[in-house]
């Protein structure tokens, strides 16, 4: 049985990567942490390394998808609307290119946002009294 996920994501700079989403108020796992990735973790058993591209190719045969392009969105489940708001609100503030206005329909809220490099993060939150 599947017991954690690291998600890897390219990013140009490591630095700006980690200002960026410490800004959103995630933190880091130093132990797997050097000068060309780092460990974010997003919540219980759930990971995203960031690696600069280099590394990132190391790892791989095939190009780097371009900044215009998307192969993924990268869905966080929050805790309450305005968890999404605030995570949401943190990341334009913080350079993140807004992809949608927030969405309200009523048992879901939802709000996405571009990090630095392009990746695709849509923040939500679901009644837990609709989920059967």
């Amino acid at each position: 049985m599947i017991t954690a996920m690291f998600v890897n994501l390219p990013v140009a700079n490591l630095k700006n990567s980690v200002e960026f989403f410490t800004a959103l108020g995630f933190t880091f796992n130093e132990q797997f942490t050097d000068e060309t990735s780092t460990c974010m973790i997003i919540g219980e058993n759930m990971y995203s390394m960031l690696l600069e591209h280099a590394k990132f190719e190391s790892f791989i045969d095939k190009k780097i998808a371009s900044r215009d392009t998307a192969e993924a969105i990268l869905s966080l489940s929050c805790g309450s609307k305005e968890e999404v708001r605030e995570i949401a609100e943190k990341a334009f503030a913080a350079g993140g290119r807004k992809v949608n206005d927030a969405e309200d329909i009523g048992f879901m809220y939802s709000w996405a946002f571009e990090d630095l490099d392009g990746h695709l993060w849509d923040l939500f939150w679901m009644n837990p009294d609709h989920v059967q």
